[in-house]
């Protein structure tokens, strides 16, 4: 039996794709964070990699899973801006650069929704350390998801702000991997990890925080309302959108349309 070895990211809301994977005896997986799976499946150190959506864009042809994202309609709650300042007048944003598909939305929202041109650092994921160095600070995931509330400091939600921007909603992530990596079985076994994870919100949210229980109410209720795990025709059209403004900003050399095992 070959093995298929995958990489993902250990953020909460890549747990419901990931659900028993962990034992399938198809599969290796292994966890890294955003930007160091795509240079993995770039490498060739993976078959298949759980993958900032703009890193399709990057290094050779690859094929999309079908039917599995990590997407958002609307409000997403950890992806986000945190600013001191009304976000037109800000001129400097530290990024938390762990995902390059939220750097590259960055871009697109700043050209397109904030009509601003600012510098952009790049910096660990702290939000006081950030807001310390620049006006406003980028960043994901739990961090964002955990955020508490500073005083004078407003959080941009990302996802509320593609979607008022396109009607359409927003992909951060895919599994994807070089043609022939898999098989029609790998896929329906993906699919069915998305299937039983999806329904256990709960669960999930018990596993990762079980001594915290005001973070476990937080996971579930984000599982369950904001995070989609669909890639269907709507978020389709927002991806290949997301690629076309991408390019128009600069944030890669082109758009390419997509494909698919």
């Amino acid at each position: 039996m070959n093995v298929v070895s995958l990489g993902a990211v250990a953020y909460l809301n890549a747990r419901p794709l990931v659900y028993g994977l962990d034992a399938h005896p198809e599969f290796s997986l292994r966890f890294d964070v955003p930007s160091r799976c795509a240079a993995l499946l770039h490498e060739g150190a993976i078959d298949v990699g759980l993958i900032p959506s703009i890193e399709y864009l990057r290094g050779a042809r690859m094929r999309i899973v079908p039917d599995l994202a990590i997407a958002s309609r609307g409000l997403v709650a950890s992806v986000a801006i945190f600013t001191k300042k009304s976000i037109r007048d800000v001129r400097s944003i530290a990024l938390d650069t762990s995902s390059r598909t939220s750097v590259a939305l960055v871009s697109v929202l700043c050209a397109r929704a904030f009509n601003i041109t600012p510098a952009f650092i790049a910096e660990p994921p702290d939000v006081g350390a950030m807001l310390a160095r620049a006006d406003a600070a980028l960043v994901i995931g739990d961090i964002a998801l955990f955020q508490q509330p500073m005083p004078g400091v407003e959080k941009i939600d990302l996802g509320a702000e593609w979607f008022a921007l396109t009607g359409l909603p927003f992909v951060y992530a895919f599994w994807a991997g070089r043609p022939g990596a898999l098989q029609q079985q790998h896929v329906r076994a993906l699919q069915d990890a998305r299937d039983k994870g999806a329904a256990r919100p709960d669960e999930i949210a018990a596993g990762c925080y079980p001594e915290a229980s005001s973070q476990r109410i937080v996971a579930a209720a984000y599982l369950r309302d904001n995070i989609k795990y669909s890639l269907g025709e709507d978020e389709r059209a927002g991806l290949e959108l997301f690629y076309r403004y991408a390019a128009e900003a600069g944030a890669v050399a082109a758009a390419r349309q997509v494909e698919f095992y």
